[in-house]
């Protein structure tokens, strides 16, 4: 339990961030799920809309420190390759 008066604000900041990053983290899993139901209906041009919407939320994700900039480029490029395949 926290007892200085600093700690005590560092664990309601740390509450306030946690409820930040969930939304986020939330934002960017329904994005990400739109672009895999796309893809599982066959449906070229939804797929291709809704990627398009999902790759700026992940890399915004990846710039606000919600996920690792490595791990949000190899989603979108997972992504990106299976709407291609799609296509072809």
């Amino acid at each position: 339990m926290a007892n200085t008066p600093s700690a005590k604000k560092a664990t309601r900041k740390i509450a306030r961030r946690a409820d930040i990053n969930k939304s986020r983290r939330s934002r960017v899993r329904t994005f990400v799920r739109k672009v895999e139901e796309a893809l599982a209906s066959g449906n070229k041009e939804a797929a291709q809309a809704a990627f398009l919407a999902a790759q700026p939320e992940l890399m915004r994700a990846a710039t606000k420190g919600v996920l690792h900039r490595n791990t949000a480029s190899r989603k979108v490029s997972r992504l990106a390759q299976r709407v291609k395949s799609l296509s072809a």
